[in-house]
């Protein structure tokens, strides 16, 4: 019984999450949390990594950005920055960099993975290659 109660809390607590994250200012989620906003769509999903990273596994439906490319910053402006950007790296520092960057670009709402794909992967979430 006491399973099933935490289950509901559980989902009620994401459903609400997941229905007031776009007003809130929310900086960072957790691999559940950002699985939950990925699925449900409306999102730009932008990963940060190298390209060796990005060619050893990244979440479905990602666009591709290098943190360290020369142009990132051209190359983050054919975004569309009505809305919300879900960016992650491999453990949440450069993705971190890159939302600080992206926000001073304009972008309104820009949410970071906490810990990364390490964390992501942990989490037992899917990856693509």
């Amino acid at each position: 019984m006491r399973t099933n109660i935490n289950t509901l809390i559980t989902a009620a607590s994401l459903i609400f999450f997941s229905a007031s994250t776009v007003a809130q200012d929310v900086r960072a989620l957790t691999p559940q949390q950002f699985n939950t906003l990925a699925d449900k769509g409306g999102y730009v999903l932008l990963d940060v990594r190298t390209p060796e990273e990005w060619k050893a596994g990244h979440m479905k439906d990602a666009v591709h950005i290098d943190w360290y490319a020369d142009d990132f910053s051209k190359q983050v402006a054919t975004l569309d920055e009505t809305k919300p950007i879900l960016v992650y790296c491999a453990s949440g520092g450069r993705s971190g960099e890159a939302q600080e960057a992206m926000q001073d670009l304009g972008f309104k709402k820009v949410v970071n993975l906490k810990g990364g794909m390490g964390a992501w992967k942990e989490a037992g979430l899917p990856v693509v290659k």
